[in-house]
């Protein structure tokens, strides 16, 4: 140890040998923690400094979340609750308080955790950052209206403005005030000018000539042929007179009465000696080129509401219609070669025949590629030319022919959800993109990569008037721009669907909205917000969240992530294993003393380097492979990748690079097909090639939840509580009371309670916060019949084993093979803390990712002739650098019986434990998509190439 260390060593045992108990801690400076043991905590005393950047982490289940979220958070919670209306407070008697002798300093509490809680199918990234709100209100206040037709700016004038112009021209200017002549419909001419006479008005303007409508009505009685339509009907004439205002008032009062009298029109005739006359045409409506427009308002830019909805696709911004990759599945064949799917069979063949025949006519390609085809041609192809109708007056014949089965089958196979054909996948009505600031509409700003919006809204250039209008709007928008991109989320585009992001992406947004909202005196409790971010972006969060911090805020990380430690204030490690062997405070300070205490825990061993995951002495080779040619979804570059079939390996890249795109929406949904599996998803890629047939069958391991119910949990879905519940069937009480297995399910009725339906919890709605789960007032919890829990295997209920741990319940059934081979895998990818009954919706995505990895592992899941090729997404979410060596262990056991891994990670500690990587990059976005480095680890580190190689390398020689 060196010297330094040393010393820090010494001053951490004085520090904590002579530190204050938490007792003579002031609360104004401390939120003090005494004596939690909820969950797994074992009385547990902490003291975190307000304002100050803290790191809860520890093995996965060692009790982070536990100190975090249900202790702290909760009690800021209830606290909340407790200081609302009665309505409220009625319920706070049932919230349970945390279970801590007491909780003191505590501030208003804000988790942000990984879990995407909206399902609104309108939800995008703008609206859950606010941001759309105020693009809303700009676009409605300083947005110019611009005619599709002459792209002329559309106005209205108003009286005032009709006055100014006239008080342009110099003093004694004459000037003719005017409105077209207006004769309603079915009445007589003649009646029509009779009753102008009443009310006062006495010339028209005919072919520039003023005659009087006495006149007029005489012509009308001799016969003549009088054009009505060319008639104005004269309201005042005068002259510019700037001192008088009188007469300021008289011309306004004409305007107004000519703008009456003409249905919103009025024309004002300049008159200057010497001088053509000036006439000009003003108007009170909002239009031009003949076409009435919707005057800007926040309604008609919102696609929550009906006035600006799209009416075709509501607002969803997609519709059930002919969907074109169905039509066209394989784009890099011609017409000759038969691209167009349904007029393939030679009855179908006479809708292609027009076009072929004439190609040189219509000039179109006919043996290039649809892929090459220009977008002039592809329209050619979709609506027609000449005698070839296209591929939609197709469809539209089909539709027409549905009363037959046939036409019906045909139609359904080429139907799908695809992009609105009127609003583009906007949402909006048409006439919103008309509203534009500096040439862009609210559709182009939505549909930009949010670090391109950035800079539009920081070189925008408006005028004195509506600077004074929009400059508040504009600091919010481009204070929340400038978040988003700090967190590592420049790439996505506010019109992206919410319920699409990761976890880790909507944390951030999260993150990125409450520094947009600008909250002081909180405390921020946040559930791993690295997760998704690449090495390069984790710096950039840190910034972000010693901003919250400066702020004025207390910031409180469940964290694992080694670059986040580093730059924490304190670091409060909880441990020193899982479960029932955690719980206990382990260490708590600097990163400098975590260094210099390597003994302490498994957290402060790997930081100071005194263990660490071993890099694999050497690599398995791969002969076998499967190919993606040209892969285009999204961002990527029309790239053709080579994944290989049993080993290891890793999809790396920056965030929004375009790995997930790559992996789980073409090669996934490709190799589904090939194998015969039916799938909704479409691969936007030329061809899947390779050994296909040497695999049987794929499976994607995400960290969606383990099941749909509330009622599924990690002993169901691994299949350890069949042989469980036939044991307890088997017990003599059982026996003589004829209880089937079915009896100890809390999924069918028989044993279950029926007031929870077996879920030991009714929720409580609260409509002005998160719902609330509350204990079953009739089971207590339990989930089952008082009598069905008298029946008892070594003296425990079927209630009290699924309470159990999986340490435990392996302890407490030695000998019962069946279950130990089912329960084993989860202590196996280090799941041993989790409880066996343990609701889905509580663990985390990356326990629920661990929990279908093990059902894998168990005996007997996958067939000894099953070749799977597993996928899986950012499996370190929520791990510890001692929980990473148990998966990896795991996941190489799966390819040591033949199987195939492919890892989206950005975590170097996994990374270099490949067998295989695929960079993707080099940027996020559309400056991503292609091939960086394919390659092993030891290849990549060896060059410069993209972003990944400096951290693996850095990696790979430090541990």
């Amino acid at each position: 140890m060196h010297f330094s260390n040393f010393i820090i060593c010494i001053l951490y045992i004085i520090h904590q040998l002579f530190m204050r108990s938490v007792d003579q801690l002031n609360p104004k400076e401390y939120i003090i923690v005494k004596g939690a043991k909820v969950n797994n905590l074992k009385d547990v005393d902490v003291s975190i400094p307000r304002n100050s950047f803290v790191v809860i982490t520890g093995v996965s289940g060692s009790g982070k979340s536990s100190l975090a979220f249900d202790t702290l958070f909760a009690e800021g919670q209830r606290m909340y609750v407790e200081s609302l209306s009665s309505y409220a407070r009625q319920f706070l008697g049932r919230m349970e308080k945390p279970e801590v002798e007491y909780i003191r300093g505590v501030c208003p509490a804000i988790a942000v955790e990984q879990k995407v809680s909206t399902k609104n199918p309108r939800s995008t990234v703008g609206t859950t950052t606010e941001i759309y709100d105020y693009l809303k209100l700009l676009f409605a206040r300083v947005g110019k209206t611009y005619s599709p037709i002459s792209g002329e700016i559309v106005s209205k004038s108003s009286v005032t403005d009709i006055v100014n112009y006239i008080y342009t021209f110099g003093e004694s200017t004459r000037f003719i005030i005017s409105c077209p002549l207006r004769i309603p419909e079915g009445r007589e001419p003649k009646i029509a000018l009779n009753l102008l006479l009443q009310q006062g008005f006495t010339r028209v303007i005919a072919d520039g000539q003023i005659v009087y409508i006495e006149e007029l009505v005489e012509s009308i009685e001799k016969g003549d042929k009088i054009d009505f339509e060319a008639l104005e009907m004269l309201i005042d004439r005068n002259a510019v007179k700037k001192e008088d205002e009188e007469n300021q008032f008289r011309i306004a009062d004409s305007v107004q009465t000519a703008l009456f009298e003409g249905v919103g029109e009025c024309r004002i005739e300049i008159i200057q000696k010497g001088k053509k006359k000036i006439s000009t045409t003003f108007s009170d409506k909002f239009e031009a080129d003949g076409v009435i427009f919707e005057e800007p308002s926040v309604n008609l830019f919102s696609f929550n509401n009906p006035y600006g909805a799209c009416k075709t696709c509501e607002g969803f911004g997609k519709v059930l219609g002919i969907d074109p990759d169905l039509v066209i599945p394989d784009k890099s064949l011609s017409v000759i070669d038969d691209a167009i799917m349904p007029w393939r069979t030679e009855t179908m063949k006479k809708w292609i025949k027009p076009l072929t025949d004439n190609a040189h006519e219509n000039g179109f390609p006919i043996f290039r590629s649809y892929n090459e085809l220009s977008d002039d041609e592809k329209d050619i192809l979709w609506n027609g030319k000449g005698k070839f109708k296209g591929i939609n007056k197709f469809f539209d014949h089909l539709a027409s022919k549905t009363h037959k089965i046939q036409y019906r089958v045909m139609l359904s196979r080429y139907r799908g959800r695809t992009v609105c054909p009127d609003c583009h996948g906007s949402r909006l009505r048409k006439d919103a993109s008309y509203v534009k600031i500096n040439g862009k509409s609210i559709v182009d700003v939505v549909l930009m990569p949010i670090e391109e919006s950035s800079i539009f809204f920081n070189q925008i250039e408006l005028n004195k008037h509506e600077h004074k209008i929009a400059d508040r709007l504009l600091a919010e928008i481009k204070n929340r721009l400038q978040y988003m991109n700090k967190v590592g989320l420049g790439y996505l585009t506010l019109n992206r669907l919410t319920s699409t992001l990761s976890g880790g992406e909507y944390q951030r947004i999260k993150l990125a909205t409450s520094l947009g909202s600008a909250l002081v005196g909180s405390m921020y409790i946040l559930d791993e917000p690295s997760i998704g971010l690449h090495p390069r972006d984790t710096q950039n969060l840190i910034v972000v969240l010693k901003e919250l911090q400066r702020l004025g805020n207390t910031v409180i990380v469940v964290e694992h992530e080694e670059e986040v430690m580093r730059a924490a204030d304190e670091i409060i490690d909880i441990g020193p294993d899982a479960g029932s062997y955690g719980g206990h405070l382990q260490f708590q300070g600097s990163i400098e003393e975590a260094i210099a205490t390597p003994d302490v825990s498994h957290t402060t061993r790997y930081l100071s380097g005194l263990s660490s995951i071993p890099t694999p002495e050497t690599r398995r080779t791969w002969n076998e492979y499967i190919e993606v040619i040209g892969a285009k979804e999204n961002n990527l570059q029309n790239i053709n990748v080579k994944f290989p079939l049993g080993v290891i390996t890793c999809i790396t890249g920056v965030s929004g690079s375009g790995k997930s795109t790559l992996v789980k929406k073409c090669l996934t949904p490709a190799l589904n097909r090939a194998l015969g599996n039916h799938t909704d998803e479409k691969a936007k890629i030329d061809r899947i090639d390779g050994n296909i047939s040497s695999i049987t069958k794929v499976e994607f391991v995400d960290q969606n939840p383990i099941g749909k119910s509330s009622r599924s949990n990690p002993v169901t879905y691994v299949k350890a509580y069949d042989p469980i519940r036939e044991l307890f069937s088997k017990l003599p009480l059982s026996t003589n009371r004829g209880y089937k297995p079915a009896f100890f399910s809390f999924n069918v009725d028989g044993g279950r309670c029926e007031t929870c339906q077996g879920e030991g919890t009714a929720k409580i709605e609260m409509q002005f916060m998160a719902d609330i789960f509350l204990p079953c007032e009739s089971c207590g919890g339990k989930r089952f019949k008082n009598e069905i829990l008298e029946a008892k295997y070594n003296d425990k209920s079927i209630s009290d084993i699924l309470e159990l741990s999986v340490d435990e319940a392996i302890e407490f059934f030695a000998g019962q093979k069946k279950i130990i081979q089912r329960l084993q895998p989860l202590l196996d990818v280090g799941l041993g803390y989790i409880q066996l009954g343990q609701s889905s919706n509580t663990l985390s995505g990356g326990e629920a990712q661990r929990v279908k990895l093990a059902s894998f592992l168990a005996k007997g899941t996958l067939k000894e002739s099953e070749r799977v090729l597993f996928v899986f997404d950012e499996p370190t979410t929520g791990l510890h650098f001692q929980d990473i060596d148990k998966l990896m262990k795991a996941i190489n056991a799966l390819i040591d019986k033949g199987h195939t891994a492919i890892i989206i990670e950005h975590n170097v500690e996994v990374i270099k434990t490949a067998d295989w990587m695929i960079d993707i990059g080099p940027e996020g976005g559309k400056n991503g998509g292609d091939i960086v480095f394919e390659g092993t680890p030891d290849e990549i580190i060896k060059t410069k190439n993209g972003f990944t190689a400096g951290y693996l390398k850095a990696a790979m020689e430090t541990k």
